[in-house]
């Protein structure tokens, strides 16, 4: 399922990079992108959300939201 994930603290390139490899070396998660100027995070995963959010915190960040993504197709 592909979501999106609001991070409270993505302060740069290099967070953003951290993020994405920490969710993509999780079983479960078969994609991620960051994009550290909106402080978002796209994931497609098969993970629950409690999941996903112990992996970020584990990596040091604050996860503040999850949500199913929308795209222009439903």
């Amino acid at each position: 399922m592909k979501k999106v994930i609001e991070i409270e603290d993505l302060c740069c390139k290099r967070c953003a990079e951290r993020a994405e490899k920490k969710l993509l070396l999780s079983d479960g998660v078969t994609g991620a992108r960051a994009d550290y100027k909106k402080n978002r995070i796209f994931v497609d995963a098969a993970l629950p959300d409690e999941a996903l959010c112990a992996i970020l915190q584990d990596a040091g960040f604050s996860v503040k939201e999850i949500r199913p993504r929308k795209g222009i197709f439903g």
